[in-house]
């Protein structure tokens, strides 16, 4: 199988987190801060050394500021469920994931209200617009929070997050990015950007196990909790607890998924993570320069490999994106999703929102041989051979 679904979870892992999990689980895997013993300790402290290394990847100065999440969907609804109250206003950008989306439209309910700004029929957005949603009426609601994915999943399109970052500040308003597509696979300064709130998967590009995520949020940022139960301290007290992070990871945590994630996450600290988005830029470009070349295939999102992830979304003309996606796989053995990748409003922004389309996400461990085999299959079935 050549796998191009990176965009939905990363394969293959490190041998190295592999590894890791092996090892937690047969070594020493307990029950983080709820005894004293060696084993809980050892778990204690290993996913402790996690949190230092995720926080060294994204600039975080306050390692216990790092919330450890069963996924991104969960990271960023604890942050918008926890910090958005009646009566806030937010931005948001056409090209978010349902993951935003729909705690979003949820919340409206309870009272908040939304801006989702226009981006551009290749997915950009144009950081003036940002400004032009700010909202500083009290009739209206002052603008509370900017929220936005760093890059799109559907076209791969990054968003100026530094730009944005910067508006937030000047205005006094949360800034917080979904880096479901940005972690991993580009840089994600949070001081640099001016990052109050990240949420990201572990599983994506940062080449962790499924079943992991985090949320980060900087210091003074008050958050409601999403759960309540056990969380090793303060046993006595019937109220949840709001310390970072054990207030906000209720009850048994992942162990060796986040300690393999943190594994993954010095995997990339050691090769760099401009090294990583470098490779995958090449990669994206081999891929989409021979794409264009296919007579019938349109692609979508920005002909500069500068300016996305590692994301190719296409469409073969007169062919079902399912059914180009489902010959890939049959035929080529090429895994490949297509559809309408969770995320409708970006659909409607690139033009495809009755015909979805076939989307190509390359990977850390991609070859170019199997790039290779990628284009030779599209322009074979795009030939109708």
């Amino acid at each position: 199988m050549i796998y191009m679904d990176n965009g939905a979870t990363s394969y293959p892992k490190p041998p190295e987190v592999i590894e890791k999990m092996i090892d937690v689980i047969t070594g020493y895997c307990a029950n983080p801060g709820r005894a004293g013993h060696y084993m809980a300790s050892k778990t204690a402290h290993e996913i402790y050394k996690s949190r230092i290394a995720l926080a060294r990847l994204f600039n975080i100065g306050d390692p216990r500021q790092l919330v450890f999440t069963k996924n991104c969907t969960e990271a960023i609804n604890l942050a918008l469920k926890g910090i958005l109250k009646e009566g806030d206003h937010v931005i948001a950008t056409s090209m978010e994931h349902n993951s935003v989306i729909r705690p979003l439209r949820e919340l409206e309910r309870k009272g908040i209200s939304t801006t989702f700004v226009k981006c551009a029929e290749d997915g950009s957005l144009e950081p003036a617009k940002v400004v032009e949603a700010i909202r500083t009426g009290r009739s209206t609601g002052n603008t509370k929070l900017i929220v936005m994915t760093a890059a799109s999943n559907v076209t791969g399109t990054k968003m100026p997050v530094e730009e944005v970052g910067r508006i937030a500040v000047r205005n006094g308003i949360l800034f917080m990015v979904d880096g479901a597509q940005g972690a991993g696979h580009m840089d994600l300064d949070v001081r640099k950007n001016h990052i109050d709130i990240l949420a990201a998967p572990g599983h994506k590009g940062l080449l962790g196990p499924q079943g992991t995520g985090f949320l980060y949020v900087r210091s003074g940022i008050d958050v409601d909790t999403l759960t309540e139960g056990g969380t090793g301290n303060r046993s006595c007290e019937e109220k949840q607890p709001r310390d970072f992070p054990e207030g906000y990871e209720a009850g048994t945590v992942n162990a060796p998924g986040i300690i393999a994630l943190g594994t993954a996450a010095n995997v990339i600290n050691k090769i760099g993570i401009e090294a990583v988005e470098e490779h995958e830029r090449r990669l994206t470009e081999k891929l989409q320069r021979g794409l264009e070349e296919i007579s019938g295939v349109c692609l979508y999102g920005p002909e500069n490999t500068y300016r996305k992830t590692a994301v190719v979304a296409i469409n073969i003309e007169g062919m079902d994106c399912e059914k180009a996606a489902a010959m890939l796989n049959d035929k080529y053995g090429i895994a490949v999703r297509a559809g309408f990748h969770c995320s409708c409003m970006a659909h409607r922004t690139i033009g495809t929102e009755e015909t979805g389309c076939i989307r190509i996400c390359p990977g850390f461990y991609t070859s170019e041989k199997e790039i290779d085999e990628v284009i030779r299959a599209v322009r074979e079935i795009a030939e109708g051979r």
